[in-house]
């Protein structure tokens, strides 16, 4: 190979590598352009365990993460557990899409207009905005947990 032949060969990875190096690149590291300035989470295990937990006076909750993703803006996950006959909130509505997994319990959801009664192992999907909420109709605590995600550009929509 001569000297014209090798500087062909080796020049696009060379100004590809400079460019990322130029622009910091890091697929573990790079927060979104519409996210926190948080790094960019990566697999991981979460602990029930090791988990906070923060009483209150409808029962408590645990933050398992909020945080970037390589596909999302924010994705949040946090369970909650209500005494018997509270209501986690007055119904409201927000953008983000919303998905209930029942733990234990029995709870009632507001639901395209509907009360559903549901019970351990069910899950319930919230659409973007769409009036909500949940409310503990057993006579034990009522767990489950809130996975919540924020897809690119809307935590930007969400600050303006």
């Amino acid at each position: 190979m001569n000297s014209l032949q090798r500087i062909t060969f080796w020049m696009p990875a060379g100004l590809a590598l400079a460019l990322a190096a130029a622009l910091g690149w890091s697929q573990e590291t790079k927060p979104h352009a519409n996210a926190s300035a948080a790094p960019v989470m990566g697999s991981s295990v979460f602990d029930w365990a090791q988990i906070p937990v923060k009483k209150n006076a409808k029962g408590e909750s645990r933050k398992f993460f909020q945080a970037p993703t390589a596909t999302l803006d924010e994705l949040e996950c946090h369970v909650t557990t209500l005494n018997p006959g509270e209501l986690a909130h007055p119904p409201h509505q927000h953008p983000d899409e919303e998905l209930l997994i029942i733990k234990e319990g029995t709870v009632e959801c507001l639901v395209n207009g509907e009360l559903k009664r549901v019970g351990p192992g069910s899950v319930v999907f919230q659409a973007s905005n769409q009036p909500h909420s949940i409310r503990n109709v057993g006579d034990t605590p009522a767990t489950y947990h809130v996975i919540k995600w924020n897809s690119p550009g809307m935590l930007h929509k969400k600050a303006e």
